[in-house]
């Protein structure tokens, strides 16, 4: 494993049989890409603690943590990433904006293949959804 490992949480939200993706803004790392939302745990934080902050602040909306989905680690040059992925819910009239990520997108699992995920993410959503995108 690299060096360096940073937390990582992301929520996994579906709301009628579509998943909540977010675009990465082009001054981000891995820019362009597409990601389930969420971002770092900061040190005292508890995953939830974590992903109720960092949604908030992506997409404003309040999320509900409940189980844990997946955990992985991927190593990337210099760094690596320990991912950690979260079934969470929405209040149901809560619409998420783009607030602090280029775009927002509700997605069927048939269309994971359309849009580019960092391989982090890429294995993990894969497994979890059962999507396969690359040979």
């Amino acid at each position: 494993m690299a060096n360096r490992l940073v937390r990582v949480v992301a929520a996994v939200i579906e709301r009628e049989q579509r998943y909540l993706i977010t675009q990465r803004r082009e001054e981000a790392a891995l820019p362009g890409l597409w990601e389930f939302p969420g971002g770092k745990v900061e040190t005292g934080e508890t995953d939830a603690e974590a992903l109720c902050r960092e949604v908030l602040y992506r997409v404003g909306v309040a999320v509900e943590v409940a189980e844990l989905l997946s955990d992985r680690e991927h190593a990337y040059d210099g760094y690596g990433v320990h991912l950690s992925l979260y079934r969470c819910s929405l209040a149901p009239a809560a619409e998420p904006q783009a607030l602090r990520v280029q775009q927002v997108r509700w997605v069927g699992s048939a269309e994971f293949g359309d849009y580019r995920f960092p391989p982090a993410d890429q294995a993990t959503m894969d497994a979890l959804l059962g999507v396969k995108r690359w040979p």
